[in-house]
């Protein structure tokens, strides 16, 4: 880390230099590769709470006020401040420690390997590359003396790739900032609203006997085809014709099918997975009636017909959580202030538009009643891959866009 005299820089400030001349691009990439240094994934003891620790001692070496927040089986949150004199809007700046694991990853994946001005590894762009550009910003404002009238906040969040353990703690806590930003790599896109998403499981009943005798059985594979037949008949259709202006079409996928044993025995059993995605304007309670109101009426045509659903185990979320869809106003006065700060730091527009996956700013946005964007550099398309990677050239100009949201809208 490199060395920095505060009582300097405090003495400096009244000279109004730009935040962004007391930090570097060599201060964020070396701060980003010892982020993703840290495996935090499933399989990991303790997965994220090594990382959130340096984070925490980070910012407690630059006199910033932070601390590691323990959530659940030993795992950490990590919360740092920049207290506000008063009078202000309080800004999050908000992110997830987790990543996915390796699988095929065709480097080493904790390396941060920098290869022709690309730096790779597992959950460099999503999202270390993200939070280590919100710490640097609050760095910048830190070193250069800067006084915010608001409070200025940094949470790390476990668990977004799984059930959001850490985005559910943060706001039980009641803390309830005047506005956040989820740092999800959108190329520095102000992305205003993404789709809520679910994963539902169908189990459907039959009886097993043996294939010469199939007329004495109940085959749960054809009851399973009975079902897709009546969605891509009836319900698909409707699914799909529910539409956002800025977020698009609802969805649902086919993502998994298995039933029976082996081909001479009648299927007992078939499971069938699904991924389904709503606008805004959609209750989850009506997305379930839907899929309940089409079991009941196939039940009704044939008394042989038996199945189930529930939202799948690795997607449950307790305390009647839900993946909820994101949705803030594109004139809110944190979509403004970003346009201003993209439109100084890079030259561009900043229209507003929305994130084609979901993160944590749905739980932020839809039951923290919290204006949300999500905004962060990198390109999703590289996320979860065997070749993860970001551009270099794509950090500092995301610290100055950070800093300068947080210097406008804090006051």
């Amino acid at each position: 880390m490199a060395q920095f005299d505060a009582g300097e820089a405090s003495a400096k400030s009244a000279d109004r230099r730009s935040p962004l001349e007391y930090v570097s691009e060599k201060e964020v990439v070396d701060l980003l590769a010892r982020l993703v240094g840290f495996p935090s994934h499933e399989g990991v003891p303790e997965r994220e709470t090594a990382v959130a620790s340096y984070i925490r001692d980070f910012f407690l070496d630059e006199g910033i006020e932070a601390e590691t927040v323990p959530v659940t089986d030993g795992r950490c949150n990590v919360v740092a401040r920049l207290r506000g004199k008063g009078g202000g809007k309080s800004l999050l700046f908000a992110g997830h420690t987790d990543t996915v694991p390796p699988y095929d990853m065709k480097r080493d994946p904790y390396a941060a390997e920098i290869d022709r001005g690309k730096m790779y590894g597992r959950g460099v762009v999503d999202m270390k590359a993200g939070l280590a550009c919100m710490m640097i910003a609050m760095l910048a404002i830190k070193r250069s003396g800067t006084e915010l009238s608001g409070d200025l906040i940094f949470a790390g969040l476990i668990d977004e790739e799984a059930k959001s353990e850490g985005a559910r703690a943060y706001l039980k806590t009641g803390e309830s900032p005047d506005a956040a930003i989820v740092g999800e790599p959108t190329g520095m896109r102000i992305c205003v609203g993404h789709r809520g998403l679910e994963w539902f499981e169908f189990t459907f009943h039959g009886k097993t006997v043996h294939g010469g005798k199939q007329k004495e059985g109940i085959n749960a594979i054809r009851k399973a085809a009975m079902f897709i037949n009546k969605l891509e008949s009836n319900l698909i259709p409707s699914i799909e014709a529910r539409t956002d202006p800025l977020i698009g079409a609802s969805s649902m996928n086919y993502g998994f099918i298995k039933g029976g044993t082996q081909p001479s025995t009648v299927a007992g059993e078939c499971v069938l997975q699904i991924d389904r995605r709503w606008v805004p304007a959609e209750k989850f309670s009506d997305i379930r009636a839907e899929y309940q109101g089409v079991l009941d009426g196939l039940r009704a045509e044939d008394p042989t017909f038996d199945a189930d659903f529930k939202v799948m185990d690795i997607s449950y979320m307790e305390d009647r959580y839900i993946h909820e869809a994101m949705r803030t106003d594109p004139n809110d006065r944190i979509v403004r202030v970003a346009q201003n700060a993209i439109e100084e730091a890079l030259g561009e527009s900043g229209n507003p538009t929305s994130f084609p996956a979901w993160s944590d700013g749905g739980l932020l946005n839809y039951y923290g009643k919290i204006p949300t964007i999500i905004l962060g550099p990198g390109d999703l398309a590289g996320a979860h891959s065997s070749d993860e990677y970001i551009e270099i050239a794509a950090l500092f100009p995301a610290v100055s866009v950070y800093c300068g949201i947080a210097c406008e809208y804090c006051g």
